[in-house]
């Protein structure tokens, strides 16, 4: 299939191993909260090490498990951490790898919103980056065969992040998924208490209130807010927790929603 993006997390935020990492996301899903009985067009999900954030994301993921068969095509968004980087970018590869296979990149969607000006092909700045890389092998898990619109936003504003949403917006077959951490380095009651406000603000569709030490995709997350009101989208927690929950240290902790 042409040129293809490798993995460039794989063995450090998952397992490298096909095997080991499809055991480890069957888990996860597994494990994931089932008594939401929601239809999403779009989610919001942590981009963390699996054994930090994995769970977190996967109540998210599942709310998609019983219409895999109606997504076909999953928008993926998320900040960009490695790269100084102006507007958004846009790979020019085929696919994108994980250590379960590869997924097709939408050249049809990327034609679609090329000629926005904050859009530009940059393949350094998706080289590097854990954003959008960590939630594929969920996709891939959840949704079986999809093509991807993988988009890496750096320096630009919530209202031009929703331009590309609305743009892209389409039918059920499309969907959203927004990527982003919460609250960095703090202690647990202060995370806890940081990230419940930043959950509320975007529970409140209030992209205002968003700001890069609340969460680092908060960029990406702002265009949602911004976009979700003109289609009557509503948000609501899937779950709340930090890395304290999941290590125990709870010195200096990392918060994680969906």
């Amino acid at each position: 299939m042409g040129k293809v993006r490798a993995p460039a997390v794989a063995g450090v935020f998952y397992s490298a191993d096909r095997e080991t990492l499809a055991s480890d996301v069957a888990r996860l899903i597994a494990n994931a909260d089932t008594t939401n009985a929601l239809q999403p067009k779009a989610l919001i999900a942590p981009h963390a090490g699996y054994v930090y954030s994995g769970q977190v994301a996967a109540n998210a993921y599942i709310t998609w498990q019983s219409q895999k068969d109606k997504i076909e095509r999953v928008v993926l968004i998320g900040p960009a951490h490695r790269i100084a980087l102006q507007g958004i970018a846009v790979p020019s590869v085929d696919a994108f790898q994980t250590p379960l296979g590869e997924v097709e990149i939408d050249r049809e969607a990327i034609t679609a919103i090329l000629d926005l000006p904050q859009i530009s092909f940059n393949d350094e700045a998706h080289r590097p980056e854990h954003s959008l890389e960590v939630h594929l092998p969920f996709l891939q898990k959840v949704l079986g065969d999809f093509k991807l619109l993988p988009l890496v936003v750096g320096a630009v504003s919530g209202k031009q992040v929703a331009e590309v949403i609305e743009r892209l917006w389409g039918s059920d077959s499309t969907r959203f998924l927004i990527s982003t951490d919460l609250s960095h380095f703090n202690d647990y009651k202060n995370a806890q208490k940081i990230d419940r406000e930043t959950a509320q603000s975007i529970e409140s569709l209030n992209p205002d209130m968003l700001s890069p030490e609340k969460a680092c995709g908060c960029i990406p997350v702002a265009g949602m807010l911004i976009a979700a009101p003109k289609y009557g989208l509503s948000v609501k927690r899937l779950a709340l927790q930090n890395s304290g929950n999941t290590t125990g240290n709870k010195e200096r902790v990392v918060g994680y929603g969906s």
